[in-house]
């Protein structure tokens, strides 16, 4: 008997983790939004602020869809990065800052707070490294029955 994955073991009811099967067109979007956002972030004539929501979006979009590939759906936001190790093999110096930018994007939304530098809006679109991990999860772009998704554009 094999003991569960690190995954398996935030997964079922009232934790943090739903099992659901990955679905290559929803990848494929999650991935196309990321880096659309990311690129968009890049663009110094928007505001700090739009830089640092798209940013933090781009990375959240890009989590998640690691995590849909291993199929499972958060119920939390926030874990999409801190299960990083287990989905792209990112450590903590990875989903730390992430998570930062997490709490950061929450006191924005919820409490009006926002305190948003040019080092903050830089730390989500650092970890790059997401984008040629993302590129090893990518098997739905040609299995042995051929392609069953829609094809990404890295």
């Amino acid at each position: 008997m094999t003991s569960p994955s690190p995954l398996e073991r935030l997964a079922g009811p009232g934790n943090v983790l739903g099992k659901e099967p990955p679905d290559a067109k929803e990848f494929a979007g999650l991935v196309r939004s990321g880096l659309a956002r990311l690129k968009d972030a890049e663009n110094e004539a928007n505001s700090l602020d739009s830089r640092f929501d798209l940013a933090y979006s781009a990375a959240h979009a890009l989590c998640l869809a690691a995590l849909r590939h291993h199929g499972f759906r958060p119920s939390k936001r926030y874990i999409v990065f801190q299960v990083l190790p287990d989905t792209l093999g990112l450590g903590p110096e990875v989903w730390r800052v992430l998570s930062k930018c997490h709490d950061m994007r929450n006191r924005t939304e919820y409490e009006g707070v926002l305190d948003v530098d040019e080092r903050l809006v830089s730390e989500p679109q650092r970890p790059l490294s997401m984008r040629r991990s993302l590129r090893t999860l990518d098997p739905f772009q040609g299995s042995a029955q051929g392609s069953i998704g829609p094809r990404v554009e890295w």
